[in-house]
Parts: C-alpha cells; sequence; structure tokens
C-alpha cells in the first residue's frame, strides 16, 4: 500500500511531467509546488517510490519519470472520483460549436478533439467503419520523434482497423483507460476510449497519445462524445 503523502507526491510528479516532459526534481516539487513537506522528506519518499517502482531516473540527473504502475494508479484515482472534474468550459463551446449528427461534423469534431488531446482520434462506426485522424499530433509529441518511434507508430496506424476488429466485441460500454501493457495500440502508448451504443448499434470513440498525457481531460472528452449519443 501507498501512503497518502507519497500518493500526493507521486500525483504531482505526474502532473509536472506531463505538463513539462522533463524529470521531477525534489527541488522543483518543493520550490513550484510550495509543499508544506521538508525537502529531506521529499527526497526521501522520492527514493522510496522509486524503491517501489513509481518513478524511474531516465538518465544521471536528478529528476525523475513516473513508470506504468504510477499511470495506473493515477488513473485509478481519477477514475474512481466521482466528483472529477468535467470538460473546460472554453472546450465544452468549441466541440458543441461542431458537433451534428452527420458524417462531416462527425470527421470535424474528431479533428477539434485530436488537437484538444494532442493526441490521434479513432472513431469506429458499428465496427467496419472507421475513421481516424491526429497522426501528426502524435508525430508532435516528444516520444515520437525518433525514426524508431515513428516506425512504431506508423505500424498500429497501419493496423488499427484490424486491432478494433478483434477488440470491439470485447469492449464493455463506458469510457476506459488502456495504459502500457494493457494497451491492445502498443505497449508504448496509452488509450482513453468510450464505447457506447446509438440507434441499436454501438461504436467506439478514442484518443491515443504517450502514456504521458492528460488522463483528465481526455476522459472529459471521450465523455462528451458518450453524452451526444444519450
Amino acid at each position: 500500500m501507498i501512503t497518502e503523502r507519497k500518493k500526493f507526491l507521486l500525483e504531482t510528479i505526474i502532473k509536472e511531467y506531463v505538463k513539462t516532459v522533463q524529470p521531477v526534481s525534489s527541488g522543483v516539487l518543493v520550490d513550484k509546488y510550495k509543499l508544506d513537506i521538508s525537502p529531506a522528506t521529499v527526497r526521501n519518499e522520492m527514493m522510496e517510490l522509486e524503491d517501489e517502482g513509481y518513478i524511474y531516473q531516465p538518465h544521471t540527473s536528478a529528476g525523475r519519470v513516473p513508470t506504468e504502475i504510477a499511470y495506473d494508479l493515477f488513473v485509478a484515482e481519477i477514475t474512481g472520483n466521482k466528483k472529477r472534474k468535467g470538460l473546460k468550459e472554453v472546450d465544452e463551446k468549441i466541440l458543441d460549436s461542431i458537433f451534428q449528427k452527420n458524417d462531416l461534423a462527425y470527421r470535424q469534431t474528431a479533428k477539434a478533439i485530436a488537437e484538444l488531446a494532442g493526441g490521434s482520434v479513432f472513431w469506429a462506426f458499428h465496427k467496419n467503419d472507421l475513421y481516424h485522424t491526429g497522426l501528426s499530433n502524435l508525430f508532435a509529441q516528444p516520444e515520437f520523434k525518433q525514426a524508431s518511434a515513428v516506425c512504431d507508430v506508423s505500424g498500429i496506424i497501419d493496423r488499427m482497423e484490424e486491432i478494433i476488429d478483434d477488440i470491439f466485441e470485447d469492449l464493455v460500454e463506458g469510457p476506459q483507460i488502456l495504459i502500457g501493457a494493457k494497451n491492445p495500440f502498443g505497449n508504448f502508448l496509452s488509450t482513453v476510449l468510450v464505447k457506447y451504443k446509438y440507434n441499436n448499434s454501438h461504436s467506439v470513440f478514442g484518443i491515443l497519445g504517450p502514456m504521458r498525457m492528460d488522463y483528465h481531460r481526455n476522459l472529459a472528452l471521450v465523455e462528451f462524445i458518450k453524452k451526444k449519443f444519450e
């Protein structure tokens, strides 16, 4: 079990890393977030978090980066919080101004969500009717700028229809988050998706991105889609 203080520190590390894409040091936590904890205590807690597998040191610097199990814990906290924040008002206004129930508006909505999420979006209507957009957003992320990562992502996009066909029937209705090893689109990615029913048939809407994604925002974005078909 992780203590509440370490859980708070881990959530702060994740939020900082999502924003900056830089390894997070104890000094940054103390100075930037005005923590009511001594620097020595923060250092000790971070050492324990590293020993427990929640953060790691990517190279010889003072900073640490969240691991897959850290994101798993963070997401469990988000999805288990019934009072979590919804979509930002400005985002909702943008999407409301676009959304209509026709093919052109669906494509425009998907593109807008891909931009807001900084990721790639797929929308599978009835299992065999697939639209996806926003690949350039993935390649703009620091994690995917190396040639090998570009090849990995491109391979996933090429196989997207096959992957969705494989998982479509097994997905439960509602929003869900698939991280790393649990993600059928690739263990180097995370997926936030929702399966919903409309006119007696199911569709799946999802956002693909790095594990370092804004899970709060992306979950709210897929929930926006779900509500539009309720």
